[in-house]
């Protein structure tokens, strides 16, 4: 019960504390639990105390200082007194309250945490030296229960320093305290490292003991990345105490994993500080940065950074014995850990590559005949027997890897390819197994950098052979370095097409082979990358691949994350079939319909990919089945969502437009273009603009049915030209829409017209006259050409008129069509005549080059829909001239050149230019 009461309480803080709450708590019943919270620190249950504790942060962190000045008095008091559990749960308390108030960011926060770093400081420093002083005493003394308890203490009385020091001073360099205590730091763990020989690994305190050493580094480390340039006396010191612990035999028999993790962090951060880089031009550097500079210069000398060097090299590269192991007992359980498993950020392995790799690069006009010549020292043959000089190599051959960018002028890959890494590679000795691994890795990571694209055909035969190695491991790493190899920009089809069929099999037969999710999912996204690569030249290669998805499938339906790499195999699949992937559909359409459908709990998951599968399946389809169609259920809710996946969503509503209008604007127009109401009503400009593309389009494509179909939206697009909608981009996709409804179908505009002039209770000319001079007027916002030729021509459809309105506007629309002849007539070479340049007469196949993805149906879709496209099959130059003719047919002679009078004599030259030979 009091476990519950404390959970309901500190729950509770965040709804009824704070004063603008909803059913506050009064100021008298806060002052009553205030008071209660700290009349005593007895609390003999662990989890209860720390929940306890944390609940008096919360109420700290809104009230303290102001409304309880009494807290951190009380706390203080408190961790003096000799009851060891009170001073426990007391100290236990100040720690959790200092945290929470460190944590604040507003300024007048920040203000108050200093004043109260700077006054309880030096008691806190002391609180500190007492309980490490008491531990240290009592362990020497062989106590290891007092020495226990001790040590608890001085772990949370370290906690309160560590936020003190780094969040409680805006220069700390300028506190001596402060500065005090970060020298002492490296005495206590010089100490407690000692002290760490002593105590046995399966002993309680030894583990609260490694806690402490790591905690001591931590203050060192946030130090650093809060205030590095207050760090600039310490890094002397700093660099001193890491190397000798990590790279000299000071540490042998001390040092454990994680200690020497942190200790390489110390010395990245340091080497890699941007506070500690002076500038190119030196006047520019602040003398902080200079002085920081120096030092480190100063401390990295050429025997420091070889000994380093060698060190990571020869030592920490080397595979360990647990490693070794792993990889004969469980493959893929090594490959996930050196790839980045789930403790990588912690591991040793990955954290002595990123240190090797940042002091190369800061370093490496020293470094780099360093390990040249470790390198060289390995040419000729390795003894089988010699497992030590195996590990050698492959540690070299991994530095020589780490180091690619840094080697660039210093390595001729391409010899070294050729005379000794190939023949590496050949050897398929049992033992040998480690090299053919790293060699295949070490070319992976000069594939970027710098190989030659001639030797690209040498490596893929490698690379076949590989993928039939003994080893799995060996299999694994040989499929990154292929994916490494397609995805590189130098990569041509050409070169990989003989290869293809073989490492595609071996491929598959891997993917088969592997079991661990992680695995599987790598070797999917290589054959994914192969697959999207090369296109359709994959076709002949892929039914076994698409036998076994289905499979795999159903038996990753609690791996998600394997699911998406499905997913993204499946989009390159389907792209590179193209119009064959419908006999795909069977298992595609409902994984697309799973993927997508927001009340499934996997679409978490799956629906950025989803939607992308379901894009390109549309875009690739021949033509529009049933269960296609039906899928579309799920976009209603996807609407709703109003998510960064709108985008997508829009595209793929287009791609049923394209696809079958009539068959899709029919079963699905009266919800989508609910949604599209309820989505305009808030909505950015972008995703506005998207909706309207859309309806555009749907005129586009079926003239007749699509302003039916979107009837109720066309009034507000209306109301917004004649208003002067103020966003460019916006107003000229109403007029690409408006203009498609009286170009396309006059019949419905007039419809549109008369509704438009009962809702705003306006005569019909004066409505008309209205939308004609604000799409003259706003003409310059409409950028694309065809849009520009589609106003022109909407416009001119008007005539011939003898609607005195039309009439009063036909300067605008004459100035309109002049612009819109500027945009797309070009001078014809041959002839010396003007032609327009948008007219297509005849259909051709889209064709792409080898660096381009060859057309999608739906390519071929917009392709013969441009041809019915007044756009693309109307001369505007010949309209004009009929639109003209019949104007001054209806009006006579006298009339029309009345009505031309009223245009500027200059356009009218240019009009007579353009329309010379008729």
């Amino acid at each position: 019960m009091k476990w519950l009461a404390v959970l309901y309480f500190k729950n509770g803080i965040d709804r009824y504390w704070r004063r603008v709450a909803p059913h506050a708590l009064s100021e008298e019943e806060k002052a009553t639990l205030r008071a209660g919270l700290i009349t005593n620190f007895n609390e003999p249950v662990n989890q209860i105390a720390t929940q306890i504790s944390v609940l008096i942060a919360k109420v700290a962190r809104v009230d303290c200082p102001r409304q309880w000045p009494e807290l951190i008095p009380t706390l203080l008091e408190s961790v003096k007194v000799q009851d060891d559990l009170r001073q426990h749960r007391a100290l236990l308390t100040f720690y959790h309250v200092t945290k929470t108030l460190a944590s604040k960011r507003l300024a007048a926060d920040r203000k108050l945490f200093y004043d109260l770093a700077s006054g309880i400081y030096s008691f806190a420093c002391s609180l500190w030296n007492h309980h490490t002083d008491t531990f240290l005493q009592q362990i020497c003394g062989g106590d290891e229960a007092a020495a226990t308890n001790s040590l608890e203490r001085t772990l949370l009385s370290l906690k309160v320093l560590r936020k003190l020091t780094v969040h409680g001073f805006v220069e700390p360099h300028w506190n001596s305290e402060v500065m005090g205590f970060l020298n002492a730091v490296f005495e206590r763990l010089k100490q407690f490292l000692e002290c760490s020989r002593s105590v046995r690994a399966e002993n309680v305190c030894r583990d609260r003991l490694e806690k402490t050493i790591i905690l001591f580094t931590k203050v060192l480390l946030d130090f650093l990345d809060q205030h590095p340039f207050s760090f600039t006396p310490l890094i002397q010191r700093s660099l001193e105490f890491a190397v000798s612990y990590v790279f000299t035999e000071a540490g042998e028999g001390i040092v454990f994993e994680r200690f020497i993790v942190q200790c390489m962090n110390l010395i990245k951060m340091i080497v890699k500080n941007y506070a500690y880089k002076p500038s190119k031009n030196i006047e520019d550097s602040s003398p902080e940065t200079l002085e920081a500079h120096k030092i480190k210069t100063a401390f990295f000398t050429y025997p420091t950074l070889t000994e380093i060097c060698r060190r990571l090299v020869s030592h920490y590269f080397l595979l360990t014995k647990e490693e070794l192991m792993m990889w004969e007992e469980d493959p893929e359980s090594f490959t996930v850990e050196e790839t980045g498993g789930d403790s990588w950020k912690y591991s040793l392995r990955p954290c002595t590559e990123v240190l090797f790799i940042d002091i190369f690069h800061e370093y490496n006009q020293t470094l780099s005949p360093v390990l040249l010549e470790m390198v060289h020292s390995l040419q000729g043959p390795t003894n089988m027997e010699d497992t030590s000089a195996i590990l050698i190599k492959d540690a070299v051959f991994n530095a020589v890897g780490l180091a690619a960018y840094e080697l660039f002028d210093s390595v001729d890959f391409d010899q070294w390819f050729k005379n000794q890494l190939l023949a590496e590679l050949q050897v398929s000795h049992n033992r040998y197994k480690p090299i053919r691994r790293r060699v295949i890795w070490l070319i992976g990571q000069w594939i970027s950098v710098k190989f030659k694209s001639e030797l690209r055909p040498m490596l893929y035969e490698a690379i076949r052979n590989l993928l039939q190695d003994q080893d799995l491991v060996v299999r694994i790493e040989t499929a990154t370095t292929l994916k490494l190899a397609v995805d590189d920009f130098e990569f041509r089809t050409d070169q990989f097409l003989p290869y293809l069929e073989p490492m595609f099999t071996l491929l598959f037969q891997l993917l088969q082979e592997v079991t661990q999710c992680d695995t599987k999912m790598h070797v999917l996204h290589v054959l994914s990358c192969v697959i999207e690569r090369v296109n359709m030249q994959i076709r002949p290669y892929v039914d076994c691949l698409i036998q076994y998805l289905p499979l795999l499938w159903k038996q990753s339906e609690e791996h998600n994350m394997l699911r998406c790499a499905i997913l993204t195999t499946l989009i390159h699949l389907v792209q590179g079939l193209g119009a064959d992937s419908k006999n795909l559909y069977p298992f595609l359409l409902p994984v697309i319909q799973l993927s997508t459908d927001v009340s499934q709990p996997p679409h978490v998951y799956l629906l950025e990919d989803g939607l992308e599968l379901w894009l390109v399946t549309l875009e690739n389809s021949p033509c529009l089945t049933s269960d296609l169609l039906r899928i579309f259920q799920n976009m209603p809710a996807l609407l709703d969502m109003s998510s960064e996946n709108l985008k997508n969503c829009f595209k793929i509503i287009n791609a049923y437009i394209f696809l079958s209008s009539s068959a899709f604007l029919q079963t699905y127009a009266t919800d989508l273009c609910r949604s599209f109401c309820e989505l305009l009503k808030d909505i950015t400009t972008e995703g506005q603009v998207q909706v309207l593309k859309v309806v555009e389009n749907a005129l586009k494509v079926n003239p007749v049915l699509g302003p039916q179909v979107f009837q109720p939206l066309l009034p507000s697009i209306f109301r917004g030209i004649i208003d002067g909608e103020r966003y460019p981009v916006v107003m000229s996709t109403y007029l690409g829409i408006m203009g498609r409804v009286l170009l396309q179908n006059a019949s419905f505009f007039s419809v549109l017209l008369s509704q438009m002039a009962c809702e705003l209770a306006q005569e019909l000319d004066q409505i008309l006259g209205n939308l004609i001079e604000m799409w003259v007027d706003r003409m310059d916002n409409i950028t694309q050409p065809e849009r520009r030729k589609l106003s022109a021509l909407a416009l001119l459809s008007l005539l011939p008129s003898l609607n005195s309105v039309i009439q009063d506007k036909f300067c605008g629309i004459i100035n309109i069509s002049v612009e819109g002849l500027h945009d797309v007539m070009a001078e014809d070479p041959e002839t010396g005549t003007y032609k327009d340049c948008m007219l297509m007469s005849h259909f051709e196949e889209p064709k792409a080059t080898e660096d381009e993805e060859p057309p999608t149906e739906q390519d071929k879709r917009k392709k013969i829909l441009a041809l019915k496209d007044p756009v693309h099959t109307v001369s505007l130059q010949q309209f004009i001239y009929e639109k003209l003719k019949a104007q001054q047919e209806l009006l006579g002679e006298q009339g029309f050149q009345a009505l031309m009078e009223t245009v500027d004599t200059e356009v009218v030259a240019q009009l007579q230019e353009f329309l010379q030979g008729f």
